[in-house]
């Protein structure tokens, strides 16, 4: 089941997205929700064509927590090694944008970068999981993209500033429920060139014990969001630029760039 949420003339809605995962939008139509996609999903009987909404991004969370290096080829082409541990960090809720959305370069840096990942959508709340049980508490899944200041990154020796801007964690388009996760492709392309191409299958720390040592550390919440970590291939974005970020399965999160 894909949950979208969305811009209707009534309002906002969540909704599930019916229709072949390769047709064109105006083949697809969304069936509103009556309340959230945390309990029972039951349809309201109201349609329309996804070509006739405007999609936000599918959750609101209280928190993003993200994993760093977390593929081997990544972590070399940062300059190191993947962690013996998860290597965890927190982006704002504040950074959240949809697909369709603009990321706003901060005119305080000189080098910032696409980072392409699948996202686990937590789907109730999760304190001390251990890893059998992790994967009953998701949701679903979407596609995430960690944009980084990667200047700001290096000067701060922290993530906090270089993570956090305004409109640095895109997801979408929408939350997939039924999906095995195990071996995804996820492909980058910033103006139609392919620039990253892995497999969630390289991940060093797959999600159950991501998921099991994020909620050691803190609650994790309904709507609260993982960034499983990104393949090989990072690299910079400007002020122009089209990055559409794909994982097979779920569908393609895309976003404008512009200078802010």
């Amino acid at each position: 089941m894909r949950i979208a949420r969305f811009v209707h003339p009534q309002g906002v809605a969540w909704g599930v997205v019916e229709g072949a995962l390769d047709a064109p939008l105006d083949a697809l139509t969304v069936a509103a929700i009556a309340e959230h996609p945390f309990g029972p999903i039951v349809l309201t009987g109201e349609r329309w064509s996804l070509s006739d909404v405007r999609l936000l991004s599918p959750i609101l969370p209280s928190k993003v927590v993200a994993i760093g290096k977390n593929y081997v080829e990544h972590a070399r082409e940062m300059g190191g090694e993947a962690p013996e541990s998860p290597l965890i960090f927190l982006k704002p809720s504040t950074s959240v944008i949809g697909t369709g959305d603009v990321i706003r370069l901060p005119v305080d840096s000189t080098h910032i970068d696409f980072e392409g990942e699948l996202a686990v959508i937590i789907g109730r709340p999760a304190k001390d999981v251990p890893r059998e049980h992790a994967m009953s508490v998701i949701l679903g899944y979407t596609v995430g993209n960690d944009v980084t200041a990667r200047d700001h990154q290096r000067e701060d020796v922290q993530f906090t500033r270089g993570k956090g801007y305004d409109s640095f964690c895109p997801i979408g388009p929408w939350i997939e429920t039924e999906l095995d996760p195990s071996d995804l492709r996820i492909t980058t392309t910033v103006n139609g060139v392919i620039k990253q191409d892995g497999r969630t299958s390289q991940m060093v720390h797959d999600i159950a014990t991501q998921i099991a040592y994020m909620s050691h550390v803190m609650t994790l919440l309904p709507g609260d969001v993982i960034l499983t970590g990104t393949p090989a291939g990072v690299g910079p974005i400007v002020a122009g630029d089209t990055v559409t970020v794909e994982v097979e399965g779920i569908g393609a999160l895309t976003n404008g760039v512009v200078s802010r």
